[in-house]
């Protein structure tokens, strides 16, 4: 991976599927797909749920490929009439979607090898835009495919995580982000005024607080994140002595 401290490379995750808006499906693939490039230092800053419509697709996708340096798309690539997202790409970009030479072979040696008939359905599997090159599926051997900025990968879970497994070492990241956190024995309104004023003092971070009810008591956790250690550590430092301050003005009838 190469290094860009220029400025954040961003992305957006697209996920398709009428499945995932009627509840039918719980997609687990954005989280697994915000964790692996928040810790590559790529900021996913959006996120789309469409339905298995071609128009809706061309919609999203030709806004988030503008906006963004990189979309991950999750859904709609396999061997059914409801699986349209290989045509909504090559839609998008203007181009057509055929049977890509490569993967009907790498297709077809796979349902040989297993003694089932590589029926059209399956054939379907190897359809993608032109001009697109290969995401490898070690999983079920169907693969992804990457055209411009888009990398359009399974919905099965396992596979996707496979696929994606084998698209980070291609991209450019941004800076690594770390972080640190504080446990807080006091809500969010005993502390909002004085960790507001910590972040504008410590520019270099992100301080987020997340608030936690144990059933008679509010907490908050305060996570510190950035790419510069020494800056998370002093901005801990500045948010622990703000703390005590807060119990000695408090008391310990608020914890």
């Amino acid at each position: 991976m190469s290094m860009n401290e220029a400025r954040p490379v961003t992305a957006a995750a697209l996920a398709i599927g009428d499945e995932l808006l009627s509840g039918r499906t719980r997609d687990k693939n954005i989280g697994h797909l915000a964790e692996l490039l928040t810790a590559a230092g790529i900021d996913l800053e959006e996120v789309r749920i469409v339905p298995d419509d071609q128009d809706r697709i061309v919609e999203a996708l030709n806004a988030l490929r503008s906006r963004y340096d990189y979309v991950f798309t999750s859904g709609g690539i396999g061997p059914t009439h409801d699986d349209i997202t290989a045509d909504a790409v090559a839609a998008a970009f203007g181009v057509a979607c055929t049977h890509d030479a490569d993967a009907l072979a790498l297709l077809g040696a796979h349902y040989a090898e297993r003694g089932l008939e590589f029926t059209e359905a399956r054939r379907r599997m190897a359809r993608m835009p032109v001009g697109s090159r290969h995401i490898d599926n070690p999983v079920s051997k169907a693969p992804g495919f990457v055209i411009g900025n888009v990398h359009v990968m399974a919905g099965v879970p396992s596979v996707f995580q496979a696929m994606l497994d084998n698209v980070l070492p291609t991209l450019n990241t941004g800076v690594k982000i770390h972080s640190d956190k504080v446990s807080c024995p006091y809500g969010e309104g005993d502390i909002g005024d004085p960790l507001s004023a910590i972040a504008k003092a410590h520019p270099l971070v992100n301080i987020g607080s997340y608030p936690r009810f144990s059933g008679d008591a509010f907490s908050t956790e305060i996570v510190i994140r950035g790419g510069d250690q020494e800056a998370i550590a002093a901005a801990k430092t500045v948010v622990e002595a703000m703390l005590l301050n807060t119990g000695a003005r408090l008391g310990p009838k608020a914890v």
